[in-house]
Order: C-alpha cells, then structure tokens, then sequence
C-alpha cells in the first residue's frame, strides 16, 4: 500500500468522513462548518450553519437533501436553510451522534446519551430509527458510547463502534428496520468512525495507540483493516490520531483518514483552536461497499 500523503490541514477537527458527488465531505468540529475537498486539495464551505459544538455527523436522504445531527436531527433545504427532520426528543435529550442511511432510507442514529463533554458518568448508549414515513422509535440500548456506523450493500446487518469497550458490535436488520441479534463482529480495537469494503472488511481505529496506551513507544495513530473475527488484513499508522475513515474516488479505492491530535476531553476545544487536523490519503485493495 501506498504511505499516506496529507490531501488536507489547518484543519480545527474534521469528522464524519463521507464520499458523495466526486468529493471528500466532513463535518469540520468547532466550526460549524461542513466542508468539501477534493483529490487535488481544492476544499469548499457548504455551509456555516452546522452545529458550532462536538459530536455530529452528516449523511444524507435518498433525494439528496444533507441530514445533519446535533442536538436534533436536522435537513438542509436546496436553498441552504436548516429544518428539524424529525422530532427525537421523547427517545433522547442528549442528542445525536453519528448516523447513516440505508439502501431502503431508513435513517440509523446513535446518542451516546450522556453529557460526555460536561464529565458526566456513562450511561446505556442507544441507536434510534427514522422511517421513511417520518415515525421514529429506539431499536437498540445498552451500548457502550456508540460511535461510527456502517450497514452492509444487502441492508441486512448494521454494525456499530462501541468505543467505551473497544468492540464493534452487528445487528441484524429485519424488514421494518429493527435490529436484532446484537453478537460481537471483531474486539480488541479503538473504533471510532469506520468504513466496510467490496471484500466485507472494515476499516478501523486501533488500540494499541499513544492515546490509548498512554507509552511513548505507541504510535500516535493507526487504522486496521479487519475481517469479521478480526483478523488483520493491512495496518497503517499516523503521526496523529485517526478519527474517521471513508472510501472513495473514482475507483473507490482511495482512503481517507480524518486526524488530528487528542490531548483529552478537556482540552478539545483547545485542539480545534489550533488547527493541526488534517485530511490524509492512501490507496486500499478494495472498494468502499455498503453505507454510508
């Protein structure tokens, strides 16, 4: 595999990695921005009026219309104006964390349903369903901060990052879009925002980073690209800390690493302030599949 370039930097915290129309698009934590790049570095604004705060993600519906989460579940209108898509508040006034769209649209978003942020103890984690028809309920409890999400190409399995226990965690999915059958799919790993392959692989954070290991022989950051079970395909390793990872490009092959530094929850919006994170590149054996 090719060593990683940096496609991207000056960045505060770029999150939520997504390939859509041609272009790298994240959400730019501590900026309220939604920014889009290129593969020759060439990066557009979409839009200011984003949560200014940590902890959301971007996806959209099956017209194209962008879904943002935040402390609601919010829609981007053609003409750039914001508007709560559906009202989520009887599940979770925590608000929402990452989310991604299925085959079908059904709509899959996560609360970690704390206030992390605040030092706040844990709780039971959920992930909360939006039917196409608008209806919402909770499909799935008891998890550990859930984080990154991807469903197969087949819409039959959601897997989901349980960042506190260092697992990622698969659901079936039933034809009204409950989940089911909750097994572990790999552990042993520090996942965050992932992304699955043509080959069913999936690319993930590892665990035996600096920031996790908290050794000055750890390296500072670095993905896995796993099987089911987690045995180790390839490894790339960064001189940051990698948050997210998408698939894209013309062949579907180019990886994107989002990275930047984590000096603790304390000290977030210091790390955003100034702006060391970056967008960085390298080539996969296969394709991005499934969604997001």
């Amino acid at each position: 595999m090719s060593q990683p370039k940096v496609l991207l930097s000056g960045l505060a915290m770029p999150e939520s990695a997504r390939w859509h129309e041609g272009r790298l698009w994240f959400a730019h934590w501590g900026t309220g921005e939604i920014v889009a790049v290129d593969l020759d570095g060439k990066s557009e604004v979409i839009t200011r009026h984003a949560p200014p705060a940590f902890g959301w993600s971007i996806d959209w519906l099956p017209d194209g219309r962008l879904l943002i989460t935040g402390k609601e579940l919010m829609r981007m209108e053609p003409d750039g104006s914001m508007v709560r898509h559906a009202d989520l508040s009887s599940i979770s006034q925590f608000g929402w964390n990452e989310l991604v769209v299925d085959g079908r649209g059904n709509i899959y978003v996560n609360s970690i349903n704390f206030g992390f942020l605040a030092g706040e103890q844990p709780k039971s984690g959920i992930i909360a369903l939006i039917t196409p028809d608008g209806k919402t309920r909770k499909v799935a409890d008891d998890l550990s901060f859930p984080n990154g999400m991807v469903i197969t190409p087949d819409n039959s399995t959601l897997i989901v990052s349980e960042s506190f226990t260092g697992r990622l965690l698969a659901f079936d999915i039933a034809s009204d879009g409950s989940l089911s059958n909750q097994r572990v799919w790999a552990e042993g790993l520090g996942p965050d925002g992932i992304k699955m392959d043509a080959e069913g692989a999936i690319w993930v954070q590892a665990a035996d980073i600096r920031a996790v290991t908290h050794r000055a022989d750890s390296p500072e950051g670095a993905v896995l690209r796993i099987r089911e079970g987690g045995e180790v395909l390839q490894r790339i390793e960064h001189d940051k800390d990698i948050f997210a990872v998408t698939l894209g490009g013309p062949d579907g092959k180019t990886l994107f690493l989002l990275a930047t530094e984590f000096r603790g929850v304390d000290k977030i919006k210091e790390v955003a302030t100034a702006r060391i994170g970056e967008v960085v590149i390298s080539q996969a054996p296969a394709p991005g599949a499934g969604w997001p």
